[in-house]
């Protein structure tokens, strides 16, 4: 017997049962318990063997089976495959002191509290150059240079949108 006749008799069988026990349980055939699954189209639909013209379609035809495992894994199983050294976080080697704060950082990677100062300082000449110019992101095509106090604009700079800042130039934020 191959496996699709041994799946087709098995699917007519389990029909018949279900047919069997709505009718010991007195329920109307149309009234039966609700079962939704929510599946792809792309999955084939069963086919019906039809040996009688009378039998339904059941339920359990709408039903995607899955593979269930057959025992048990051991704690021992688990614990190697969760403790598996490719999973493990890695050690880093390359960290060392930032050389303008002194905060840890990693090498080649830009210092977190270093980035915080320029990215506040950044917002504040963003404001203020909204403020000049009276609305966000109305920005020229000219280039914008800031200028902190006690400095003076360049010969190259005369062409440029200048923004002066009334504090003294952070020790971080280089011409």
């Amino acid at each position: 017997m191959s496996l699709t006749v041994f799946l087709r008799f098995l699917r007519h069988s389990l029909q018949q049962l279900e047919s069997s026990l709505i009718q010991t349980a007195g329920l109307d055939r149309n009234l039966g318990p609700a079962l939704a699954v929510h599946g792809p189209s792309l999955l084939p639909q069963p086919q019906h063997i039809r040996d009688d013209e009378s039998s339904e379609p059941s339920f359990l035809d709408s039903i995607f089976w899955m593979a269930a495992p057959k025992k048990r894994r051991t704690i021992e199983v688990n614990r190697c495959r969760r403790r598996n050294p490719n999973k493990l976080i890695k050690v880093k080697t390359n960290i060392e002191p930032c050389p303008e704060c002194g905060n840890l950082k990693q090498k080649h990677v830009l210092c977190g509290f270093c980035y915080e100062k320029v990215r506040k300082e950044t917002a504040m000449i963003r404001k203020q150059i909204e403020i000049k110019e009276g609305r966000p992101h109305n920005a020229p095509t000219v280039e914008t240079v800031v200028l902190y106090e006690n400095e003076a604009p360049r010969d190259v700079d005369k062409e440029k949108r200048i923004v002066e800042r009334s504090r003294n130039r952070p020790f971080w934020f280089k011409l």
